[in-house]
C-alpha cells in the first residue's frame, strides 16, 4: 500500500491541475510513454532501466484517493491559483467509482534490462475513459524515474571500464563486484536519493557504504543484503591521536580489527611518509602479520588521484614487495591493497587504470570510492529523458500525436502506441503507430488500477543487468551479434 500520509492530489507541477480544461471535448484515452532521448554525441548510448517498482510500490499502490486528501487539495489549490480550478467532482469520482485506487495501466521494460537510447522504456493509460487526464498527471512524479535510471546506467559504465581492465590485466574478472565502492551518501540532496541513487548502484555492484540504498533494496527488491562494507578510519579517527602519534593511531586501527579487511585513510599529513616510514617500517610486520582475509587496504584521499595512487602503489613495492599474476602483471602482496575514493570519474578511473597497466600493475591491487560523481553530478539532461503523449482516441476514434518542434529536432516524439522488440538482427527497436504483433513486445503490466501486477526481485534484476562479452571486450562488437547477445558472463553477482 502506498504511504497514508502521501496525498498523491498534490505531487505534481501545478499546471497540471488545469490540464483537464484543455483537452479537446469527449476525449477519453490519452497515451503516453517515458523514454531517454537519443542525442548524438552522447557519452551514454545505452540506458539501465531500474527504479519504477519502487515508484509505484511507494506511492500508487492500492487508495491513494479519500475524501480528506480531497478537501486537503481543494483547499491548497484555492490559495495557490487564487481562483478555483481544482477538478473536485473528478477526484470525487475516482472515489467513489474505484475506491480511491488509479484507473491506470503502465507497461514497463522490465527492471535491469539494458536498452538502447532512443526507446519506448515504459507507457502509460487511463483505463477508465473518464480519466483520460489522469494519464499526464503523473507525468511529473514518473519522469523522476530519470534518477535511478542514471544512477544505474553510470555505475554500470564504472563497471565496463574496470572489468575491460581487471580481465586484462589478471586473466580474470574475480572481484569485480566489489571494485567501486558507493561513497555517496552525504553527497546526495536527500534521504530519498540516497536510497534511490545507493539502490540503483547496487544493481551493479555489492560494494556500498550507503545504507539507505541497502534498505530500500530490502523493503521494495526482496534482497535481505544487497551490499557489503568493511571497517574503515576517517580523518577525525587519525588526527584526533594528534600529528605525532599518527603511528599510534594506525596501530589502533589494526589491533581493533584484526580479523577481517580494514581500510584506512593515510594522507592526514603525508601519504608518501606515511606508506614509507609508518606502514613500510614501524607497522611491516603488524601489516605483513595480516592475510589475504584480513587485508590492510590503504586510502589516499588528496592530490592528482593518478600520480598520487602510482606514487604509493612505488613505495608499498619498493617496501612489501611484489609478484607476477598469470598475464604478467604486478601484484602486491595479498594482505595489502589500495582503495581510491577522492576525485574519481569515468573519466579519471580509467586513466588510473591505464597508468597502471602502463606501469605493469594489475587492476587486482586497487579498488575505488566513488560520490557526487556516482549519485549527485548528473540531472535529466544526462540520458534526455523525457515523457510525451503519443496517441489519444476522441469520440471513439484513435489518432496519433506527436510534437515536432522546427527549433529543434531532437525533441521531435513517438507517434501512436508503441511496442518494444528485438529485430531480425537481434537489436531492440520501437515499433510506432500501433503496428507490430503483440506477442513480440518486450514491455510488461507492471501497474494496473491500483495494483502492482509484476514484482521484481533484486536478483533478477542484476541478472538482466550483467556485462555480455562485448561490454568486457570492445573489440568483439563487431563480431556476430546473436552469439554475443546470448553469452552473458557467469559469476559477475
Amino acid at each position: 500500500m502506498a504511504a497514508q500520509d502521501f496525498n498523491f492530489l498534490l505531487a505534481t507541477d501545478s499546471y497540471k491541475i488545469t490540464h483537464y480544461k484543455q483537452y479537446p471535448p469527449n476525449v477519453s484515452k490519452i497515451y503516453s510513454y517515458f523514454e531517454c532521448r537519443r542525442k548524438k554525441g552522447s557519452q551514454f548510448s545505452e540506458c539501465v532501466f531500474f527504479g519504477l517498482q519502487y515508484l509505484l510500490k511507494k506511492y500508487l499502490l492500492g487508495q491513494v484517493i479519500t475524501e480528506e486528501k480531497i478537501q486537503e487539495a481543494k483547499l491548497f489549490y484555492q490559495m495557490h491559483f487564487k481562483q478555483s480550478v481544482f477538478d473536485e467532482e473528478s477526484w470525487r469520482k475516482v472515489l467513489e467509482k474505484h475506491n480511491g485506487r488509479l484507473p491506470i495501466r503502465i507497461k514497463a521494460v522490465p527492471e535491469g534490462r539494458i536498452v538502447p537510447r532512443g526507446n519506448v522504456l515504459f507507457t502509460v493509460e487511463n483505463t477508465d475513459p473518464d480519466f483520460y487526464w489522469l494519464t499526464n498527471y503523473i507525468e511529473t512524479m514518473l519522469v523522476q524515474m530519470w534518477y535511478p535510471i542514471t544512477v544505474a546506467t553510470i555505475s554500470r559504465e564504472f563497471k565496463k571500464i574496470l572489468a575491460k581492465h581487471l580481465k586484462a590485466t589478471s586473466g580474470s574478472l574475480e572481484g569485480l563486484d566489489l571494485k567501486l565502492h558507493d561513497f555517496g551518501y552525504r553527497g546526495v540532496s536527500s534521504q530519498e536519493s540516497a536510497a534511490l541513487g545507493g539502490a540503483a548502484h547496487l544493481v551493479n555492484f555489492c560494494s556500498t557504504d550507503t545504507v539507505a540504498g541497502l534498505l530500500m533494496a530490502q523493503r521494495y527488491y526482496s534482497c535481505p543484503m544487497a551490499g557489503f562494507s568493511i571497517p574503515a578510519a576517517e580523518h577525525s579517527t587519525i588526527i584526533s591521536w594528534g600529528r605525532s602519534r599518527e603511528k599510534e593511531a594506525f596501530e589502533r586501527v589494526l589491533d581493533q580489527f584484526s580479523s577481517g579487511p580494514v581500510s584506512v585513510v593515510s594522507d592526514s599529513y603525508d601519504i608518501f611518509h606515511a606508506c614509507k616510514h609508518i606502514w613500510g617500517d614501524e607497522l611491516k610486520e603488524r601489516v605483513m602479520e595480516r592475510s589475504q582475509d584480513s587485508c590492510l587496504v590503504i586510502r589516499p584521499d588528496s592530490g592528482d588521484p593518478a600520480e598520487t595512487l602510482i606514487e604509493v602503489i612505488k613505495i608499498l613495492e619498493e617496501r612489501f614487495g611484489c609478484s607476477l599474476n598469470s598475464v604478467g602483471f604486478k601484484v602486491l602482496p595479498s594482505y595489502l591493497r589500495i582503495i581510491q575514493g577522492d576525485g574519481i570519474d569515468l573519466i579519471s578511473v580509467e586513466e588510473i587504470l591505464t597508468k597502471l597497466s602502463d606501469e605493469g600493475w594489475s587492476a587486482e591491487n586497487v579498488f575505488f570510492g566513488c560520490g557526487s560523481s556516482l549519485l549527485q553530478k548528473l540531472n535529466r539532461d544526462t540520458l534526455s529523458c523525457a515523457f510525451k503523449c503519443s496517441y489519444v482516441e476522441t469520440d471513439g476514434k484513435g489518432m496519433d500525436v506527436y510534437k515536432q518542434p522546427v527549433t529543434d529536432p531532437s525533441k521531435g516524439s513517438k507517434r501512436g502506441r508503441l511496442l518494444l522488440r528485438r529485430n531480425s538482427d537481434g537489436l531492440l527497436e520501437t515499433i510506432e503507430r500501433g503496428a507490430g504483433k503483440p506477442e513480440e513486445d518486450l514491455l510488461v503490466t507492471v501497474y494496473e488500477n491500483g495494483s502492482l501486477v509484476q514484482d521484481y526481485t533484486l536478483e533478477e534484476i542484476r541478472k538482466n543487468a550483467r556485462l555480455r562479452d562485448e561490454d568486457v571486450n570492445p573489440t568483439l562488437h563487431n563480431q556476430d551479434q546473436e552469439l554475443l547477445r546470448n553469452h552473458i558472463l557467469n559469476g559477475v553477482h
